[in-house]
């Protein structure tokens, strides 16, 4: 569903690029905070079965919402098919985001450990097969819904010419009920392990003891401790203590890691929103930009065995100490320099867009409908327009435009930061009628923006597909339509019910005015007469140029990743297993939390340079995780626990006689206030 879901923002519901990724990177990160409440929930009272199939109730119910809020006839009140009252989508699409963000996260960390639960202590072959099978699975599953949801995105559907976006949504709704429905039916084969009361909370208990019973002896009389944890010794046992310095060392070092995540996850946002300035074009097959992003689980299939089987041995052939830690630092080299692959490919980018007009100036350009060469004056700018031509390119104006032609003067009102084509008519056309706005950014989603100017002496009646740009009168301009790339087949018909069809080939991106000359004649030559002016030129940049900047950031995501993850299971206690995975999700969350400050602080006005900025932070977390790391010690947590396994006897008399003391104090302090209250009573 995140496939589509910031051009859902964009383009449906008319969010502007930051906003749009504003929203989206607040989503991502509520999906990966819950998760703790999800374990809590799982640990302390339902038990893994039972959370996973009550929240993905709520996951099913979140993804009908969104599909439902994606409706645009359900405010429809004229007819036209679009959307008018958006506040109603949008807090459609609120709900339904919060009820997805509870279920994904709710399940997040049951599900593998449900699976895992499924196998005995003798299984460790099977229960390896199963993780690795699991992992393949949600990339296969990443790859089939980043290839498909853009396609189902692309698919025309109800009155609206706007994307298919309800059945975008919709599809993998139906999915997770089938999933859901066939998890159910499993039920009486697995094995439930009951809930035990949830670690996180009693860590979480152990730390706020030790902090208070710390503030209560912070006195310089009482004897320092070899660690601050020691002062839980009171309450809690050693074992869990020691089990909680292991966990805090971690958790430690995963505080610089949030930004590798910030930029991570700029793949289903930035990237995406840069590749709708690309054209997707690769010969047999055509990429819609949100596409783009299966190139990222197609590496992960590839690289990670990659990795384990070729790459790290030789790297062990050669001697080399490269430890978990030195890999999470390479990782995350990997993805600074994919942002700035992906800040180079944005300068290049940037050349070949349009220079609209700034926000004091305004542009023009300039139609001939006469049947002979005109010679102009626009501002201080001579023309020479062929017929039935447009002039070179737009001009640029500081203020109101005076237009001298042989024939008359004219004076045109331009406003600030837009576009207007100026056209000549012969004698008799009304002066209201020669200025037509144009757009003045590039076409959405990678379509094109076509209309029609007409000089012919009748009514015309002119489509594409099953859009049709309406009835066109005399010496009149359409309005622009929103037309696909592809080979384009335009039919053009008079009252009469003479023909004319009118091909054109369109890319990524552009905008033409079709002129149809008064000289204009039906026949098996008519279309030789319709020029094609082109008002923006379609995207030239090629989407292949972002494969770099994916493989950079997937390799890292395999060297990071994956490698925090063994390396956060092998220095955890084995009962905190859940804790630090929780800590891990953690992380992505406040990363996404980072991309929202710093996109909302930053303000750039180049999205390169955002790009880089991006980049050089994770450079500058990088060297700190690099320098915290070289003063980390592994540790084996098995050794760790086994020498507290069982507790000394004079360690457990210890505890009990502090807890006698403590007993016998509050005893005391009763006594005494009994004895006040008599004395107070007989005076």
């Amino acid at each position: 569903m995140r496939a589509v879901l910031v051009l859902y923002f964009k383009y449906f519901l008319k969010w502007d690029d930051d906003f749009a990724t504003t929203i989206y990177h607040t989503f991502v990160a509520l999906c990966y905070l819950t998760p703790i409440l999800g374990a809590i929930v799982a640990d302390s009272w339902l038990g893994k079965f039972k959370t996973i199939v009550y929240l993905s109730i709520v996951y099913t119910l979140g993804q009908a919402v969104m599909a439902v809020s994606a409706v645009s006839e359900i405010t429809d009140t004229n007819g036209d098919g679009a959307a008018d009252n958006m506040t109603v989508h949008i807090a459609l699409s609120m709900v339904g985001l919060i009820l997805i963000a509870l279920g994904t996260g709710g399940i997040k960390p049951c599900v593998a450990a449900f699976g895992g639960d499924q196998f005995e202590d003798h299984q460790e072959k099977q229960r390896s097969t199963f993780f690795s099978i699991f992992y393949l699975s949600i990339n296969a599953g990443s790859l089939l819904s980043t290839l498909i949801t853009p396609i189902l995105r692309a698919q025309k559907c109800g009155k609206s010419s706007d994307s298919c976006y309800p059945l975008a949504f919709g599809v993998p709704a139906a999915l997770m009920l089938v999933a859901l429905v066939v998890f159910i039916v499993g039920s009486k084969m697995y094995i439930k392990v009951p809930p035990q009361g949830n670690i996180m909370v009693k860590v979480c208990k152990c730390i706020g003891f030790a902090i208070k019973n710390r503030y209560r002896h912070r006195s310089s009389r009482f004897p320092k401790r070899e660690h601050w944890m020691d002062w839980a010794e009171e309450g809690y046992d050693k074992l869990l203590i020691a089990q909680v310095k292991m966990v805090l060392k971690v958790l430690f070092l995963y505080i610089p890691l949030p930004m590798f995540w910030a930029l991570f996850d700029q793949q289903g946002s930035r990237w995406t929103l840069q590749a709708t300035t690309m054209t997707g074009d690769f010969g047999l097959l055509t990429i819609q930009p949100d596409q783009m992003q299966t190139v990222n689980p197609i590496l992960i299939l590839l690289l990670v065995p990659i990795m384990d089987s070729a790459i790290y041995p030789l790297i062990a052939k050669c001697k080399l100490n490269f430890t978990p830690l030195k890999r999470m630092t390479v990782g995350m080299l990997l993805a600074a320099l994919a942002f700035v692959a992906a800040g180079l490919v944005q300068i290049e980018i940037d050349k070949t867009l349009p220079d609209f007009p700034s926000s004091s100036q305004s542009q023009a350009k300039f139609i001939n409908m006469l049947d002979k060469p005109l010679q102009a004056t626009a501002g201080e700018n001579d023309l020479t327009i062929q017929p039935f031509k447009a002039s070179e390119g737009y001009l640029t104006f500081e203020n109101d435009l005076d237009l001298i032609t042989p024939e008359a003067n004219f004076s045109f009102a331009l406003n600030s930061s837009s576009r207007y084509t100026v056209v000549i008519f012969p004698d008799g056309v009304s002066k209201d009628a020669l200025q037509f706005p144009d757009i003045n950014k590039k076409p959405e989603q990678g379509n094109n923006e076509i209309r029609f100017l007409s000089g012919y002496s009748s009514l015309l009646s002119i489509t594409v597909g099953s859009l049709s740009f309406g009835n066109v009168t005399s010496n009149n301009m359409s309005e622009y339509r929103s037309v696909p790339q592809g080979e384009a087949k335009f039919v053009i018909k008079d009252d009469s019910g003479n023909e004319c069809t009118y091909d054109l080939t369109l890319g990524f991106g552009s905008s033409y005015t079709l002129i149809i000359p008064s000289t204009f004649t039906f026949g098996p030559t008519c279309k030789d007469s319709i020029n094609a002016e082109l008002d923006i030129s379609p995207n030239s940049m090629h989407m292949a140029w972002q494969i770099p900047q994916y493989f950079l950031m997937t390799a890292g995501e395999v060297v990071f990743s994956v490698t925090g993850l063994e390396f956060s299971y092998s220095q955890a206690p084995s009962n905190m297993k859940s804790v630090l995975q929780a800590g891990w999700l953690l992380t992505v969350a406040v990363g996404n939390i980072i991309v929202l400050i710093i996109a909302e602080a930053a303000k750039l006005p180049e999205q390169w340079a955002e790009y880089i900025l991006f980049a050089s932070l994770l450079v500058l977390v990088c060297i700190i995780f690099a320098i915290m790391a070289v003063f980390y010690t592994y540790t084996d947590p098995a050794k760790i626990e086994a020498q507290f396994t069982d507790m000394e006897p004079e360690d457990k008399e210890k505890r009990k006689s502090v807890e006698m003391a403590k007993k016998d104090r509050r005893n005391s302090d009763s006594s005494d206030d009994d004895e006040e209250k008599r004395t107070q009573t007989r005076m």
